[in-house]
């Protein structure tokens, strides 16, 4: 049967796994309920719910390569799933392995990477490519330390991979991870903003002991709180762990409430500006410029526009040549 760590078991971190995640005295303040029959339940429950109700994702369930996983992770940061499935069917396609992206023409990833967002994330994930094609002979290193210590790759996306690749366990913090832990077993809103110290202890202290059992309680957890158990609507009346979830219990109180920023209006944004120029770009012949003087006209603010190209030169995505047109990267 599924088990779960108590607070007086003693904590059994992965080798790679960094000790702030299961420090005592971390645990100690946190207010998990004992009761680890509940936290088996629950575990049970969404092992079962994951099983009949995950989404069929390209990358889940063994049908890519760990570095097929880091870029599936890569693609997904602030982009809505739907979105990201076609551009890694593509990416993949084409670069199917670190050595492939690393020698990638940077127009070429530029173009690739579309209307993801964020397209530095391209290029970064490209030089994470070429070090691994270089120090790791287009292998993905296994342990957190050296997934860490790549290019781009923070501590969600080398835990995830850790956890979705190599079947390793670690806990895996995410927006939606920490809603769905601090619903279920602290009654209470995650308001967003950096994970907590306390916020890791509860996800180290809940993740199963077998191996397998905490790859799909990563998985699952996930799964529930970006389809079901949502920021603002979550679906209460048909989530498979209601009966043990404390947040329900008391009511749902502060449901939807935020700690972090409001949203971020994009019209008129530099984000916006530097997509237009970048569209503009993607869609011209391979090698050719656009004239500045189409690049001009592309935003009346002109001040703004020549700052968002001169950010978007410092960021390497575009190149200026000597007459000031504008093209991609040539190297």
């Amino acid at each position: 049967m599924l088990r779960i760590r108590t607070m007086n078991d003693t904590a059994q971190p992965h080798s790679d796994q960094r000790p702030r995640r299961s420090r005592g005295t971390l645990l100690a303040r946190t207010p998990v309920p004992e009761d680890a029959a509940v936290h088996d339940d629950v575990a049970l429950r969404l092992a079962a719910w994951w099983e009949s109700n995950a989404r069929d994702l390209p990358w889940r369930f063994g049908r890519t390569t760990p570095w097929g996983v880091l870029v599936s992770e890569v693609m997904s940061q602030q982009t809505q799933m739907s979105r990201v499935v076609p551009y890694w069917t593509d990416w993949m396609a084409r670069w199917p392995d670190a050595r492939a992206l690393a020698d990638a023409p940077k127009a070429d990833v530029i173009t690739a990477w579309g209307r993801l967002g964020y397209p530095r994330r391209a290029l970064r994930l490209q030089e994470c490519a070429q070090v691994v094609a270089r120090d790791y002979a287009d292998e993905l290193p296994r342990t957190y330390d050296q997934l860490t210590g790549l290019p781009g790759i923070g501590d969600y996306t080398a835990s995830a991979v850790m956890s979705f690749a190599f079947g390793e366990r670690i806990a895996v913090i995410d927006t939606n991870i920490r809603r769905v832990l601090s619903r279920v077993f602290l009654g209470a809103e995650s308001l967003g903003g950096a994970a907590s110290p306390a916020e890791r202890a509860l996800a180290a202290h809940v993740l199963p002991e077998a191996v397998r059992d905490s790859v799909t309680w990563n998985q699952s957890v996930m799964e529930l709180g970006a389809v079901m158990c949502t920021a603002k609507s979550p679906m209460c009346e048909v989530c498979p762990i209601a009966h043990d979830c404390r947040f329900l219990k008391l009511g749902r109180p502060g449901l939807g409430e935020r700690r972090t920023r409001p949203r971020q209006r994009f019209q008129g944004t530099d984000r916006q500006v530097r997509g237009l120029v970048l569209a503009a770009l993607r869609g011209l012949p391979a090698g050719a410029t656009l004239a500045r003087s189409d690049a001009e006209a592309l935003w009346k603010d002109k001040a703004q526009l020549a700052a968002c190209i001169a950010s978007l030169d410092d960021d390497g995505l575009i190149e200026m040549t000597e007459d000031g047109a504008l093209r991609l990267p040539q190297g």
